[in-house]
Order: C-alpha cells, then sequence, then structure tokens
C-alpha cells in the first residue's frame, strides 16, 4: 500500500503520522507477546518454572518511602529538624561552631 504523501496537507500527514506511531506500538506489543509466550513454552516444555529459570523477584523493600523520626532539633527555631542521616542541615552545622554539643540538639 502506497500513500502519495506530496498530495497530504498538514492535517492529513499529522493524521497518518498518529496512526502510523500507534499501528508500530501495537506490532510492538505483539512482538513482544509472542516472544513471551515462546519463552515461557520453551521452559514449561523443559519442565521448569519462571522462578527457576531467572530466579525470584525480590520482594519490594518495606522501608522504602518511610520517614525517620527527628533525632536532632535546631535550639534556635524548634521547627527545623534532622533525623541524623545524609548531609548535616546547614543549621546543625552552625550551631556546632557556635559551641552547641550534639547532645544538647537531640530531640
Amino acid at each position: 500500500m502506497a500513500v502519495d504523501i506530496k498530495n497530504l496537507n498538514h492535517s492529513q500527514l499529522t493524521e497518518l503520522i498518529a496512526k502510523a506511531q500507534s499501528r508500530q506500538g501495537e506490532l510492538q506489543k505483539e512482538k513482544v507477546t509472542r516472544l513471551r509466550d515462546k519463552i515461557n513454552a520453551m521452559i514449561k516444555e523443559e519442565g521448569l518454572t519462571f522462578d527457576d529459570v531467572f530466579g525470584q523477584r525480590a520482594p519490594k523493600s518495606k522501608r522504602a518511602g518511610t520517614t525517620v523520626a527527628a533525632k536532632y532539633r535546631n535550639p534556635a527555631d524548634p521547627e527545623q529538624v534532622w533525623s541524623g542521616r545524609g548531609k548535616r542541615p546547614r543549621w546543625f552545622n552552625d550551631a556546632l561552631k557556635a559551641g552547641t554539643s550534639e547532645k544538647d540538639m537531640l530531640a
């Protein structure tokens, strides 16, 4: 099927491109599905499971995205807190330079 694109206007070309990209995506999904089916058939033919071949997937970490309780509090502004993890905040370093000990800033 040959399309003479020289006779198409801008909107027709845009529509043709959108349809072609959509079809390209469909073909890609079909290809992936066929390959997945082939792999599963081969694994089943050998009497194995997916996990036997590729290993078990690691469960998602329960700690991901959790917040940590504040360990230090800014004596000058109690709203500012730090968990003690990661880079020290500027207020913490400034307080240390001013002579405040870490123990004095414990929350």
